[in-house]
């Protein structure tokens, strides 16, 4: 069995987290960065402050240190010749989560961001073993729960559970801590009016039940910069489809820069387990998936901005070589020659009175492993009868008591997977309820969803549930409000029209089969129309999109 040290490396891995470099590989090194001199007691790198990038070790010991913005410090490492000292936030240069200080004098390569980068491709074997180390560093400090923000308040609130699902898809760690158990934690909420919820960021920075783009600017997660920049590829999505577009059009020599309201990952980044999946044969984790794909689209130079909310798209230009504008609703402009819409799709609201009082206090359209936690040992009940909606009912019945199905058809079979449905009919503690809808929810603005009532079309009875979490996994809308303005056709259910169903909007010359009826508007995953609604149709959908924008950029230099 695998054991974890303090600091939560899995021991097992330990080589990998913390490999060794040899004076061969510091020397193909050597070519990327330049050598920096630190004093003993300085800093390399502060949590909370922009990290300058990874630091190789050719002489002296740094002491790496976890601290959050209470002041509680936790040893992690001491490193010295022959290492390296970085994690996957100095791939983009986002800010440390952790503190380095010399212990004696040291004399350190430092790699920037974009040098790291260009390291990565050039040196495959040596990258691969570097970028590994970077991805484990981070699940790691994840595990620890040492770093990061410190949330403090009531840890089943709905409030917190917005904050830890935020952080926990953006793969960023946080330290939670219940101030029902911790005196100082209450004393500290009285101090700022008697508030039920604090985020404090590792730079001492106190914010009040902030919302998650709050959060995000306070850890800097997201930069607040004018972009001016012309971008060959702007992605709006960053689910499996937005991602492997950028990953390919990056690793192709395209300027890319992705854009997501929340997170990485989309709807796909949410589920538990993903079985049928090419080359993963015992499955993969939603998150797990989508993070390796984050990874992998910086590594190429892929910028990021999540969360960062487009408000809308403007098409008016002239011809084919003038640039696209992406309007956010932080008042700022990203301009690029062709925008890629992947913005997916939501999990419909069913006419249920009463829906919106209960939405985060009861009512969730994701099941992480916090939503679990919360229903523990509870009965609860999961609407919806497609691949997602199996795979939440599976994960949850590890955790809850029992978990109620409830499907309007009469079965599972024309919208589930065969394998889910033998799972879902192995499961004792899965109860499918056929022909059946949700029809009333129970509670209060104090205590949250106390229960439901369903009821069965066939019958006509109605069954009263006191189950206090309620999953919803029922259809779909497409998130395309941001392109009204726009003359982005869609068909009657909102979904962007591409190839021969969009080429009314071409006097010229037909759309490309992923091409929207704005010529340099491609349409990729969930949001399309006529999309199979697949993770592996979303990721080809992605990658095939990257030579349809090559075709067009070239066609549009030729009219420029």
């Amino acid at each position: 069995m695998a054991t974890t040290n303090s600091n939560g490396t899995d021991n097992s891995r330990l080589h990998q987290t913390f490999p060794v470099l040899s004076d061969t590989e510091i020397a193909r090194i050597a070519r990327f960065g330049t050598v920096q001199q630190f004093a003993r007691g300085s800093r390399l790198f502060t949590a909370g402050e922009t990290g300058p990038g990874m630091f190789v070790l050719l002489k002296g010991v740094v002491a790496v240190t976890q601290r959050d913005g209470l002041g509680h410090v936790v040893p992690i490492v001491r490193q010295g010749p022959g290492e390296f000292l970085a994690e996957v936030g100095q791939l983009s240069g986002r800010p440390a989560l952790v503190d380095g200080h010399a212990d004696e004098d040291v004399e350190a390569l430092l790699v920037s961001p974009a040098q790291l980068r260009a390291l990565l491709v050039a040196e495959a074997d040596l990258g691969e073993r570097i970028t590994r180390a970077l991805i484990l560093r981070r699940v790691a400090l994840i595990e620890s729960g040492a770093s990061g923000p410190v949330l403090i308040g009531q840890p089943q609130s709905p409030d917190m559970a917005r904050l830890e699902n935020f952080l926990r898809r953006n793969g960023y760690p946080y330290h939670l801590v219940d101030a029902a158990e911790d005196p100082d934690a209450a004393a500290l909420l009285t101090q700022y009016g008697a508030c039920k919820l604090l985020a404090v960021c590792p730079d001492g920075s106190v914010l009040v039940n902030p919302s998650d783009e709050a959060l995000a600017r306070c850890l800097g997660m997201v930069d607040t910069a004018e972009r001016n920049e012309l971008f060959d590829v702007a992605v709006v999505g960053a689910g499996p489809a937005g991602l492997a577009t950028a990953v390919y059009a990056a690793s192709e020599g395209l300027r890319v820069i992705v854009l997501d309201c929340r997170a990485f990952g989309g709807q796909a980044g949410a589920s538990a387990r993903i079985e049928n999946y090419l080359g993963f044969p015992t499955g993969i984790s939603g998150q797990a998936l989508a993070g390796r794909a984050f990874v992998q689209a910086q590594k190429f130079g892929v910028e990021m901005l999540i969360p960062a909310k487009v408000v809308s798209l403007d098409c008016s230009r002239n011809n084919p070589a003038e640039s696209l504008a992406i309007a956010l609703a932080d008042g700022r402009t990203i301009h690029a020659r062709t925008v890629v819409i992947a913005s997916g799709a939501r999990y419909r609201r069913p006419d249920v009175p009463r829906l919106a009082e209960f939405e985060g206090r009861g009512i969730w359209y994701w099941a992480s492993a916090i939503e679990a936690k919360i229903c523990a040992r509870q009965e609860v009940a999961l609407v919806g009868g497609g691949n997602s909606a199996g795979q939440a009912a599976v994960f949850l019945s590890r955790h809850a008591a029992k978990v109620n199905v409830l499907v309007r058809g009469p079965s599972l079979a024309a919208s589930m997977s065969r394998y889910l449905i033998d799972r879902i009919e192995a499961t004792p503690n899965i109860s499918l309820q056929p022909h059946t809808e949700l029809v009333r929810l129970h509670g209060g603005s104090d205590e949250g969803l106390t229960g439901a009532t369903w009821r069965c079309h066939t019958s006509g009875n109605e069954h009263d549930c006191p189950a206090r979490n309620i999953f919803l996994f029922v259809g779909a809308e497409p998130e395309t409000s941001w392109l009204e303005g726009c003359a982005v056709a869609v068909d009657k259910h909102g979904f962007v029209l591409t190839g021969t169903a969009a080429s009314l909007g071409f006097p010229a010359r037909p759309a490309a089969p992923l091409e929207s009826s704005v010529p340099g508007v491609f349409a990729v995953g969930d949001v399309r129309s006529g999309s199979v609604k697949r993770v592996g149709g979303a990721i080809g959908e992605g990658a095939a999109a990257v030579a349809l924008i090559h075709q067009h950029l070239s066609q549009a230099s030729a009219v420029a």
